[in-house]
C-alpha cells in the first residue's frame, strides 16, 4: 500500500498537534454512577438457566447417560488391551479435567 503526500501530511498535523487532557478520576466517577438495572435480571437469568440445565439433566436421565459413557470407554479401554494404557497419561489427563472443572466451578462463583 502506498501512502499519499496527503495522508503523510494528516499524519504529521494530528502527530504534531496531539494534546492529552487530564482524566482526574472523571472516567471512574462515570462507571459509579452508571445505573446497574440490569445486574439483577442477569442474576436471575443466570439462576433460571442453571436451574433448568439441572432439571433437565435429572428429568432426561443425564446421570446414566454419563455412566453409561465412561463405562463403555473403559471396557473399550480395556478390551483393547491394557498394555496400551499409560498410567501416567491417564494421571495427567485426570488432573487437567479436575483443574478445568476447578477453574469453571470458580468462574461461576
Amino acid at each position: 500500500m502506498t501512502e499519499t503526500t496527503d495522508d503523510k501530511l494528516l499524519q504529521q498535523f494530528f502527530s504534531d498537534n496531539r494534546k492529552e487532557m487530564e482524566d482526574n478520576g472523571f472516567s471512574r466517577r462515570v462507571m459509579h454512577h452508571l445505573p446497574d438495572r440490569y445486574y439483577r435480571i442477569s442474576q436471575l437469568w443466570s439462576l433460571f438457566c442453571f436451574t433448568l440445565a439441572v432439571v433437565l439433566f435429572f428429568v432426561l436421565d443425564g446421570l446414566q447417560l454419563v455412566l453409561g459413557a465412561l463405562r463403555e470407554t473403559f471396557t473399550s479401554a480395556v478390551e483393547s488391551g491394557a498394555a496400551e494404557l499409560d498410567p501416567k497419561s491417564l494421571i495427567i489427563a485426570a488432573i487437567v479435567l479436575v483443574y478445568l472443572g476447578y477453574r469453571k466451578i470458580c468462574s461461576l462463583a
